[in-house]
């Protein structure tokens, strides 16, 4: 079984990533940590400790992280996630409560308790990157048992929250930042999983409706369901599920790897990840600023299909 942790905002998107993280046999989900940003902390605990419960799952540790990003307002997406982040489905909420520990602490905590059985725990961060940024600066230490990290988030050519960023890195641009240096300086290999594959992977309506007869089924239903209403679709995306998908069958994914930055300064690209595709020596070595210095493995191209079929069989 392979080690992970996830880092989450819980949004129904999210909510498709934990149960996939929480049922597939192939992973061990040692912990989830949670930040603001699809909504405000406290409901992302809330939300969390519930899809977890609906998993099967409420064995699972679970912290509650930074409530803001490190230097602007939060921004939260109601308008996608509804004003409770799970679409206002009304859904039974857990009576389980998190750790007393903080989302830093108990990352810290498991990793170096990896590190000290020789493993390496693959982080999954599917929020502003808040959480992992304050490690990272925090406790570096950790790196002896952190395997890699497989973060959704940016784009190589798009954005939604605003034209030029994604919502994720928008949210805490800084803090993405931090984490790409960092994880770069401390030789963490990284892979964004981001818009250019996030909207790929599809569950039509019909293969939605054919869930249940298990808390988790029922929910996995109600989650594409209230996706598909939303976009006015016969089908939605599982979103951040696919990061999961990744980390499972990572050859579903193709990717190559590019210096990446983050905008943190422009008025209409601020929090726009700068991926850079340049391959002729005479445009880099004239550029006054040069190529990043942390090149990621940058997600192309999914094979939907493939990504579905896991996340069926799996909520299921």
């Amino acid at each position: 079984m392979k080690p992970v942790i996830l880092d989450v905002d819980t949004g129904l998107d999210d909510a498709c990533a934990l149960l996939l993280a929480a049922r597939h046999p192939e992973l061990d989900l040692r912990a989830v940590t949670c930040v603001g940003g699809n909504v405000g902390i406290d409901q992302v605990v809330v939300n969390t400790l519930t899809v977890l419960e609906a998993a099967g799952r409420p064995d699972v540790p679970v912290a509650r992280g930074a409530a803001l990003p490190l230097l602007q307002p939060v921004r939260t997406a109601a308008h996608v996630h509804g004003a409770d982040g799970l679409g206002d489905l009304d859904w039974p909420r857990s009576n389980n409560i998190a750790e007393e520990r903080h989302a830093v602490e108990l990352l810290r905590d498991v990793l170096l308790e990896a590190a000290g059985k020789g493993e390496r725990v693959t982080l999954i961060p599917l929020a502003p990157m808040t959480n992992i940024a304050l490690l990272l600066r925090t406790y570096p230490e950790v790196v002896d048992g952190l395997g890699e990290i497989v973060f959704m988030g940016g784009a190589a050519g798009i954005g939604n929250a605003t034209a030029s960023a994604e919502f994720n890195i928008w949210t805490d641009p800084e803090a993405a930042a931090i984490v790409l240096s960092a994880a770069g300086a401390l030789g963490v290999p990284l892979t964004m999983y981001g818009l250019d594959v996030f909207y790929d992977v599809v569950i039509s309506l019909e293969e939605a409706e054919a869930l249940g007869g298990s808390p988790s089924a029922d929910l996995a239903r109600a989650l594409i369901e209230k996706r598909s209403r939303l976009y006015k679709s016969e089908g939605a995306s599982i979103g951040d599920g696919g990061a999961v998908c990744a980390v499972i069958d990572p050859a579903g994914l193709t990717t190559s790897p590019f210096p990446l930055r983050v905008e943190l300064s422009g008025s209409w690209s601020r929090g726009r990840t700068i991926v850079d595709t340049r391959d002729w020596s005479g445009d880099l070595s004239s550029d006054p600023y040069g190529p990043a210095p942390t090149v990621v493995q940058v997600s192309t191209a999914v094979d939907g299909r493939r990504y579905a079929d896991l996340w069926l069989n799996t909520v299921s």
